[in-house]
């Protein structure tokens, strides 16, 4: 049992570890992502390159009202029940999370297998994790310097 669980924390030590780069990347990819395709002006709403293509579409779509928005405008038809309404909104209320706290003791460290193992799980070939886990620790290392090591925990309940 104690194997077990050491195995088990250590794989969720060495999986946070690559998904910390990971949603890192993906959030500044995301965002350069609409950044550029927002910056991009298609003459004619339509291109053909010699190598690529752009097409601007538009189309209406229904969709339901925001929360925010739907409030304002019962607060504004029933102002009474409105007032009643936003209070029960704001008021606050105390909800229990579980969280569990993970890490590795000091001095120790995780093996290459132990990130291996994870990208392996993960379907990963073999060639494939190596060279990703080569990137994905030189990432974590440089946020690591920048952000600082702290305990990571995870909400489990």
């Amino acid at each position: 049992m104690t194997q077990e669980l050491e195995r088990a924390v250590i794989d969720l030590v060495a999986t946070d570890r690559l998904y910390i780069p990971s949603s890192s990347f993906d959030g500044k990819l995301k965002r350069r992502r609409e950044k550029k395709a927002k910056a991009i002006v298609v003459p004619g709403d339509d291109y053909e390159g010699q190598r690529s293509f752009a097409r601007v579409e538009e189309e209406d779509k229904q969709k339901a009202r925001g929360m925010k928005e739907g409030v304002a405008k019962f607060v504004k038809e029933f102002p009474k029940y409105g007032r009643i309404l936003k209070g029960m909104i704001e008021e606050q209320r105390t909800v229990r999370e579980k969280h569990l706290h993970f890490g590795m003791q000091d001095k120790k460290r995780l093996t290459r297998d132990d990130y291996l193992e994870v990208l392996s799980d993960m379907k990963l070939g073999p060639e494939t994790a190596e060279r990703y886990l080569d990137v994905a620790l030189d990432i974590s290392r440089t946020l690591t310097r920048q952000r600082g090591y702290a305990d990571r925990s995870v909400m489990i309940g």
